[in-house]
């Protein structure tokens, strides 16, 4: 075991919670975790787990003196390093002005970090996500040889993949996080890619989670989503679902947790079907309180889509928190998603965006609970043996210590 490094673009971000329990259980496994966060932001809702973390968090200015000094002292001892560092940015990222202007600013801090993480003894990092966290890792990698590896998620590779190859083949290994984004690397990348990429699931504890009281038909029929407010959640194609089935008489009752910017849309939409009795817009919302939400639910629903850009979801860690709770799910077929709805075996896959079939789907299972209920089991239990958090992390510090171990040799 040794000291790792874990690179994150926003600390404590709600969605992304999921990477801190990673960090914890690598640490419950006998590693030494660093927090450092590309922005530390301020929060109205933190989850337990982060609120615990604030402190351990390394937090960097976008400038100040001792940012100013480190990349001093690096341009005196090491100017071809340095100066390689930003003309690879350069010619890597010209075709892309947005992230080229992002990886300059974040030049300066990432050269201070680098100088932080030799002082601390850093002898690998991780990076969550391959845009700007893994950049950032990469630069550091250039300036120090401290070696790094990545998760790939989502849009962090389906949207804009400026300096992705670059990045990726200076990475010791690769996580993804579906089969899904495996193959669509391959396909844009090359073959090259499938040697040294490894599928790891995200993960949950699922005995966090209580197992639905709300099973047998009750007088209403409660569905959830959880997610942010984003275009790519597909949130309104639920609202409009939830009204088609208000006019078929089904006593439907929705709550979406989360929060963005779609919300005044979704409050709109709302208003103009006459369903604020019938949907709740919950906003964001800590695990315990999901945990909760879920607990009550006779169906989840992620209505997810392909924006214009490409942006979509990887594999929504809500699906296996509504597995480990027991809840028949309703997912949309897109990424790697069907990774863990199965049709016929764990759940129910709709087309992204045709709400028809989303109401039709929906009730189907009011009208069948008995078989929502044995593919939610099946569910249940492919969370339990493939989505459990701690095998997991299993797997993955088993690829930090062999990582450790090439470079002791």
């Amino acid at each position: 075991m040794g000291k790792i490094a874990y690179l994150m673009s926003r600390f404590p971000h709600l969605p992304e919670t999921f990477i801190l329990r990673e960090m914890i259980e690598l640490e419950r496994q006998g590693w030494q975790v660093m927090l450092y966060s590309l922005i530390f932001q301020n929060q109205s809702v933190v989850h337990k787990e982060a609120k615990n973390s604030l402190t351990r968090a390394n937090r960097f200015p976008w400038f100040s003196l001792d940012i100013f000094g480190a990349n001093l002292r690096f341009v005196i001892n090491h100017p071809r390093k340095y100066f390689s560092a930003i003309g690879q940015i350069f010619h890597s990222n010209f075709t892309s002005p947005k992230f080229l202007v992002r990886a300059l600013v974040l030049f300066p801090k990432s050269v201070k970090m680098a100088e932080k993480m030799q002082s601390e003894g850093v002898q690998h990092m991780h990076a969550h996500y391959a845009t700007h966290p893994t950049l950032v890792a990469w630069i550091i990698n250039r300036l120090t040889g401290i070696s790094y590896s990545i998760t790939v998620h989502a849009h962090d590779i389906f949207v804009d993949r400026s300096m992705l190859d670059i990045k990726l083949r200076g990475a010791v290994f690769i996580v993804s996080i579906s089969q899904y984004n495996l193959e669509f690397l391959a396909r844009h990348l090359g073959s090259w890619v499938r040697e040294k990429t490894h599928v790891i699931h995200c993960g949950v504890q699922p005995g966090l989670y209580t197992e639905s009281t709300s099973k047998k038909k009750s007088a209403r029929f409660d569905i959830v989503s959880i997610g942010s407010l984003q275009p790519y959640k597909g949130m309104q194609h639920l609202v409009m679902a939830c009204a088609m089935l208000r006019t078929r008489e089904i006593p439907v009752h929705c709550r979406i947790v989360g929060e963005g910017n779609e919300r005044p849309m979704l409050e709109r939409l709302i208003a103009q079907h006459d369903l604020s009795q019938c949907v709740e817009l919950l906003g964001a919302k800590d695990q315990a309180s999901v945990a909760s939400v879920l607990s009550d639910a006779q169906v989840y629903v992620q209505s997810s889509v392909i924006t214009p850009s490409g942006k979509m979801e990887g594999i929504p860690v809500s699906i296996m928190e509504a597995f480990a709770s027991g809840i028949p799910v309703v997912a949309s077929q897109i990424s790697g998603i069907p990774e863990l709805v199965v049709p016929n075996e764990t759940g129910y896959l709709v087309p992204p965006g045709v709400v028809k079939v989303l109401a039709d789907t929906l009730e189907h299972i009011y009208r069948n609970p008995v078989e929502a209920n044995s593919l939610a089991k099946a569910g249940q239990e492919k969370v339990l043996h493939e989505f459990e958090l701690g095998a997991n992390v299993q797997e993955l510090s088993l690829l930090f210590q062999q990582a450790l171990d090439h470079q002791q040799h």
